[in-house]
């Protein structure tokens, strides 16, 4: 497992996407990279996270910054929760955790007594040489994609 922290390298990852394509993070070197964790498509929480992040999609842009959102759900499930909501940017899919289990975000957690395994919502702001610039942990959706997109100003 490679825990991410502030100052190092993002492990690379190469993982299918959306409309079947494939995100490989080291082909976004030399842009902000905005890498946002959530658990499911089509959920409250979720859909209104995806929802700010898109609001302030031509703000990110204009910051030098993508924003790829990061689930397990399937390329095809990715697909149908874009559509319903116009989201656009891209979504990863990592249906065999591979790359969460290795970030440390795939999780036990915990819901009226229930254990079970999730992803913890986390955001990581990668700068142009792809350093972890800030990592948000167990993020509250409510006005966060307005203060990673103040942070990637910052950059």
């Amino acid at each position: 497992m490679t825990k991410l922290e502030t100052g190092s390298t993002v492990p690379d990852f190469d993982l299918p996407s959306d409309g079947g394509g494939r995100i490989r993070l080291s082909s976004l070197k030399g842009r902000k990279v905005v890498l946002y964790f959530y658990p499911k498509d089509d959920t409250p929480g979720c859909t209104a996270e995806a929802i700010d992040f898109n609001r302030l999609r031509n703000e990110f842009l204009n910051a030098g910054t993508e924003i790829v959102g990061f689930s397990a759900d399937s390329p095809v499930r990715h697909d149908k929760f874009k559509k319903k909501y116009a989201l656009d940017f891209p979504l990863v899919s990592d249906e065999t955790r591979t790359v969460l289990e290795a970030y440390g975000l795939w999780v036990e957690k915990s819901m009226y007594g229930r254990k079970y395994m999730g992803i913890e919502r986390t955001t990581v702001l990668i700068d142009t040489e792809g350093t972890i610039a800030r990592i948000w942990s167990k993020v509250t959706v409510p006005g966060h994609a307005d203060e990673v997109l103040e942070a990637a100003n910052a950059l």
